[in-house]
């Protein structure tokens, strides 16, 4: 079949041709927005799961609806290193004030010119853009260089001009468990007087698994404020929906055998079934893709993967990091328990430490609960089984070997 025509669409954040399984988490999005329209409040929503499952689509499509119902919208990813919070609060401002030229466009109140006076002085004090909003700022408002305190004036001006015309201020942050503690405990405050006072102004997130635990650990009230969603691999009713559709739309199909083979390979991990697809999809010789072509399609889209998905990761680690990441996959998917993990490396626990916190700070693991470790993508343990004698990791960078 010809390549230019391929539904599939493997990659970061890449909307799929069917956007199935997730039902749910719309629906929730959708109630919100309509509490919204009705002059209600409600929760923010967190979206949590491993890499590959489909955060980041499901965040970008909850953007789109707000857009369509008119919100006020900032849309940022968080970043883990030196610069990442200076980054986040600049970008935070620079979306703020673009997103905000679009209410210079209607018909303004006074609140909402008091608003924008905010926006503009919250801006001026991160430096990000120099762009006009046309209006004088408010001297004295979120612009004290306090982000908790700048950000919670920030919010109370704009969502309360939003809410006169029955719409919200919402912030959209994706991967923000590595949002820095300032910023991330800036937003949880804000929610949480926003939750109080009835003011439309709602976070949603999307993170790994322990950003609920991190959450917390900011703000202890914080698992009171989100409407946590745990994003998960497909059904097998749902990523059949997921593979043979898009095909089908184009007057393609699956043998009942290939099918099979490739939701097998898969596992229901939303990116898999992306990159089998359109492995599938470009091997196959005419609109029927058999179990032959299933067969070559789950090889060639498992060397892409090995490629590029995971081995991208693997470099990341140093190679004292990568011996723990060898000795996490003997447990599979784990998660593994750090006692196991120190023991199978030859070191004291408390010799771990430095390890497991340099690969979480990477994204690569997580801690789903105390005492343990998990790699935060789907399918690692089995790359590094596939390429066990094979792996560079022997030019070890001073690791303690007692």
């Amino acid at each position: 079949m010809l390549p230019e025509q391929n539904p599939y669409s493997p990659g970061s954040g890449r909307r799929p041709p069917e956007l199935v399984g997730r039902t749910g988490e719309l629906e929730a999005f959708d109630t919100l927005r309509a509490r919204v329209a009705n002059g209600l409040g409600d929760r923010g929503v967190v979206l949590t799961g491993l890499r590959g499952v489909g955060k980041t689509v499901l965040l970008n499509e909850m953007h789109r609806m707000a857009d369509r119902s008119e919100w006020l919208t900032v849309r940022i990813e968080a970043r883990r290193d030196e610069t990442g919070a200076r980054a986040v609060r600049r970008a935070l401002a620079r979306e703020l004030v673009v997103s905000a030229r679009k209410l210079t466009r209607t018909r303004m109140t006074a609140r909402m010119r008091e608003a924008l006076g905010t926006i503009s002085s919250f801006n001026a004090k991160v430096g990000a853009t120099g762009i006009e909003l046309g209006v004088d700022l408010s001297l004295g408002r979120a612009d004290s260089g306090d982000a908790e305190v700048d950000l919670l004036e920030l919010v109370e001006d704009v969502a309360l001009a939003l809410g006169e015309g029955r719409r919200a201020f919402g912030v959209f942050v994706d991967e923000m468990q590595d949002l820095d503690s300032e910023t991330m405990g800036a937003l949880i405050a804000a929610q949480h007087a926003a939750n109080q006072r009835d003011w439309p102004f709602y976070v949603i997130a999307a993170g790994l698994p322990n950003l609920p635990r991190v959450l917390t650990e900011t703000r202890s009230y914080a698992e009171r404020l989100f409407n946590y969603r745990q994003i998960g691999k497909f059904s097998r009713e749902d990523a059949t929906q997921a593979l043979r559709e898009p095909a089908e739309r184009l007057g393609a199909e699956y043998s009942p055998d290939a099918l099979e083979i490739l939701l097998d390979a898969a596992g229901g991990y939303p990116y898999f079934i992306q990159e089998y697809g359109q492995a599938a999809w470009n091997l196959a010789g005419d609109r029927l893709v058999s179990g032959a072509d299933a067969v070559a399609a789950v090889q060639y889209g498992t060397e892409q993967l090995d490629s590029g998905f995971f081995r991208s990761r693997w470099h990341r680690a140093t190679p004292s990091e990568r011996r723990m990441l060898r000795a996490m996959a003997v447990d599979g998917e784990g998660p593994s328990p750090t006692a196991r993990v120190a023991q199978r490396m030859a070191l004291q626990p408390s010799s771990l430490g430095p390890y497991r916190a340099a690969l979480i700070n990477k994204g690569l693991v997580y801690a789903p609960e105390h005492g343990q470790i998990a790699f935060t993508v789907p399918g690692m343990a089995a790359y590094v089984d596939r390429h066990h004698d094979d792996l560079d990791d022997a030019a070890d960078d001073g690791a303690a070997t007692d």
